[in-house]
């Protein structure tokens, strides 16, 4: 199994949904929401988002998949218990 496979499995099981939260996202980060929200305005590298609605404060999701694969490509996953080794 890859990494990507191990963290998705990880995300799954602990959410068991397909999207997350910009504050489900931000722990998975280990980030507060005000820098992940600070990252977002200011276009900083993230996983992809989509943004549901056109008001300024409309929710922002981030898929599942794609949070595996950010996270696989700035982490070194030993196994995903809920934590991991970056």
């Amino acid at each position: 199994m890859t990494n990507k496979e191990l963290i998705f499995s990880g995300l799954s099981a602990k959410y068991q949904k397909a999207t997350l939260s910009k504050s489900e996202v931000a722990t998975e980060l280990g980030l507060s929401t005000a820098t992940l929200d600070r990252y977002l305005a200011l276009g900083e590298i993230l996983p992809p988002h989509h943004k549901l609605g056109e008001a300024k404060t409309a929710k922002v999701i981030f898929s599942i998949i794609d949070i595996a694969e950010f996270l696989q490509k700035k982490t070194r996953v030993k196994s995903y218990n809920g934590t991991m080794t970056i």
